[in-house]
Formats: C-alpha cells, structure tokens, sequence
C-alpha cells in the first residue's frame, strides 16, 4: 500500500527473482546514494517510508532509500508465529544461542540489495546501511563485513550479532567505516547492556562510532 509521501518523492515497489522485494523512494531521478534501511522484527519495509518526509536532505543529492522486506519465517520466541523476521530469535537473552544460520542467509540478501545498487550505478561510498532493532543489528552484520566500501552504518536499538566472529570476518576494506549507534535507556525488548558490549566490541576494534542514549526505546511509528 502506498504511504502519503511529498510531491517530490518518487514511490515505487520492487520484486525480482534475485532480490528481496522492496519499497523504494527515490528523492529525484537518476540517484546518486542509496540508503538500505531495515526494518525490525514484525515489521515490513513500509515501516520506514514516512521518515523519507522528515529528513533534511541536500536538494543537490539525488539520493534512493531501499526498504526491504525481510522474509516469512516462524520466529521461536514469539511461539512459531510467522512474521517477517531478518533471522529467528530464541531467547531474551540474544548471546545465549543465536540463528546463525538465519543471520548469514539475510546477510547473503542485503549484500545482494547492495551489489543491485552498484550494478544500478550508484558507487559503493555512497551506499549507506540503517537499520531499527533485528534490522540495525543486520545492518551492523552487514557493513563491517561487506568487500565493498560503503558510506556508514546507523544502527538504532540495537546490537552487534555473532560478536564473537567479527575478529576473523570483519572486511579490511571497511575498517574505518563511520558508525552511528542510538539506544534507548530504558529499551524493554533489547536491554542497554547488550548494545553497550556491542559499543565496546567496536570501539576496541578501533570502529569510528558516535553514541547517542535515549530515555526509552527509539522507534519511528506509523500511525496512518
């Protein structure tokens, strides 16, 4: 369903056999950037279409925001329900057992989302990855390991999944890759001291990475 955007927005909804399907806003044509922004667990890609409106984008950048949806699976934690998920969660506590599996096969998706991108003519550096909750925490899965050099990572209520083998899978050609990571202080789904470990794992690795901490959870809702 298309959301009520400005005027000057381009709205379109993608599907292709070798990507994800998507909600794609285009800030003018023939762009330029790209910003591939995730949505969290439940959601789909329309959960972040109206924040389009709300940025202050340079008019001289013509930029195309990619919202994918992710897929259909049974999530363990919200007992087997189906819904959109980037990978399945099986307990509260994220860093007692994680879907890798799931993990890796939703990286192999964006990854594919980005080189669509570059093959659309849009240059790596500027291809920056978001991303809310599950999808930050993909985001942060993605853009430290992705070949080619992209623009940042923001990642929101969040953190950093399969930490433990960032060391031997991080890609050197994104080593200095900016980041930016917001949480909420009081965030009840993911706690603070998860995202605080994340924030240490980066900044030990030397990740330039600005954090911001909010009083409750960050989220963008859509009330239309």
């Amino acid at each position: 369903m298309e959301l009520p955007l400005s005027g000057r927005l381009i709205y379109m909804v993608t599907e292709t056999a070798d990507c994800l399907p998507t909600v794609e806003i285009e800030t003018s044509t023939c762009p330029t950037h790209a910003i591939v922004w995730l949505h969290g667990l439940g959601a789909d890609g329309n959960d972040f279409v109206p924040i389009v409106n709300e940025l202050e984008l340079l008019p001289e950048i013509s930029v195309r925001f990619v919202f994918p949806h992710a897929p259909e699976r049974p999530v363990s934690i919200n007992n087997g329900y189906i819904m959109r998920a980037w990978y399945d969660i099986y307990h509260a506590d994220f860093n007692i057992r994680q879907d890798e599996s799931g993990i890796r096969g939703s990286q192999k998706a964006i990854d594919a989302l980005i080189e669509r991108e570059i093959q659309r003519g849009v240059p790596s550096k500027h291809i920056l990855l978001a991303g809310f909750s599950q999808g930050g925490a993909m985001a942060l899965q993605v853009g430290l390991r992705q070949t080619n050099s992209l623009a940042g990572i923001i990642a929101l209520s969040c953190y950093l999944p399969l930490i433990e083998t960032l060391a031997t899978e991080a890609s050197a050609t994104n080593a200095s890759i900016p980041i930016f990571m917001a949480h909420g202080i009081y965030d009840p789904v993911i706690p603070l001291t998860h995202a605080i470990a994340s924030r240490e794992k980066l900044l030990t690795a030397n990740y330039p990475l600005e954090w911001y901490e909010y009083l409750w959870r960050i989220a963008y809702v859509n009330r239309k």
